[in-house]
């Protein structure tokens, strides 16, 4: 588990950089999770952004909650991202939030995977206009990192925060449907405060 865990810290390192904050979140009967903050002074456009990265998640297969027995090895691995405007709000305060979810496999036994919507049941941040998250696809920003002994690769999986709204219909219709729109409207995703796509 600790190797696991080092070789993530290091892909995340070689990839985001050096992190300039970090925090320990350890839930009843789970193992700690840590989230590292990263913060670049420009990115693509020049305006700063903040990332934050989970680290823990990955410590342990993720396994189907049907199955009788637990896979020790076998099984998805996972940390999160989350990408902000840096100075716009108080993000910082996500830490927290995003510890819970990268715990809920462990607490929940779900298997967090591209396209699953994942909701804190509160504000993200305080003020944030989101209470949710859709998980996005891995290999961008952060490589997959390929493991040894039969175990599968930890995958680094964005979080696109969701206003209710856009949660709700993505329920209805769909991970793709959500991010055409997105994509359609220019939305800037990173923008902490940013409202609701128009979902008509």
């Amino acid at each position: 588990m600790e190797k696991v865990l080092a070789l993530v810290e290091a892909r995340l390192r070689s990839a985001l950089g050096e992190p300039d904050a970090r925090a320990s979140v350890t839930f009843l009967g789970t193992d700690r999770v840590e989230v590292l903050r990263f913060t670049v002074t420009g990115d693509g456009d020049g305006r700063p952004v903040v990332r934050y990265a989970t680290l823990g998640m990955s410590a342990r297969p993720m396994t189907d909650p049907t199955d009788l027995v637990a896979d020790p090895v076998r099984g998805p691995r996972a940390e999160l991202l989350l990408t902000v405007r840096a100075g716009l709000a108080d993000t910082d305060k996500v830490l927290r939030p995003l510890a819970v979810l990268a715990a809920s496999p462990q607490v929940e036994g779900v298997v967090v995977a591209p396209g699953a919507s994942l909701d804190v049941g509160e504000p993200l941040w305080p003020g944030a206009p989101f209470t949710s998250v859709l998980v996005g696809e891995s290999g961008g920003l952060v490589p997959d990192l390929e493991l040894d002994g039969g175990m599968d690769p930890v995958r680094f999986l964005p979080l696109l925060p969701m206003t209710p709204n856009e949660a709700a219909w993505k329920r209805v219709h769909g991970a793709r449907a959500l991010e055409e729109r997105w994509l359609g409207a220019g939305t800037d995703l990173r923008d902490p405060r940013r409202a609701s796509v128009g979902l008509d």
